[in-house]
């Protein structure tokens, strides 16, 4: 859905919806290097601190993820992992040695990670 400010910058009086979303399209790509800089930013400095649960901060990475990814700079499942991995507390440590180690999907990880928890506050 776009926002009411981009919908006024790229709808025309007379307009074509093709000359619509080739103004939208440039709007985008004029700001894609800027973009994926910001975003690679965000990703690297995410820490779970930073946000209100394990769960948000997990769906947060992913987001950025799939956001770079449809900036034409994608990321495999690995490096996803791993900056999870550095962005959790020292509460964590054991966890996250386990999955350095052996990589685990990132369902996996998340899964490790909402158990550790568990355990923690039980």
């Amino acid at each position: 859905m776009l926002s009411p400010v981009i919908l006024k910058r790229v709808l025309e009086t007379e307009s074509t919806a093709l000359e619509a979303w080739n103004r939208l399209k440039n709007a985008f790509q004029n700001n894609k290097g800027p973009r994926v800089a910001a975003l690679e930013t965000q990703f690297v400095y995410l820490k779970l601190r930073d946000m209100p649960s394990l769960e948000e901060y997990c769906q947060r990475l992913k987001e950025i993820g799939t956001q770079l990814a449809d900036l034409d700079s994608p990321m495999n499942e690995q490096r996803l992992v791993l900056q999870l991995t550095r962005g959790i507390p020292n509460e964590y440590d054991v966890t996250a040695a386990l999955i350095n180690n052996s990589l685990p999907s990132w369902v996996d990880v998340c899964n490790m990670l909402q158990s550790d928890r568990d355990r923690q506050a039980a």
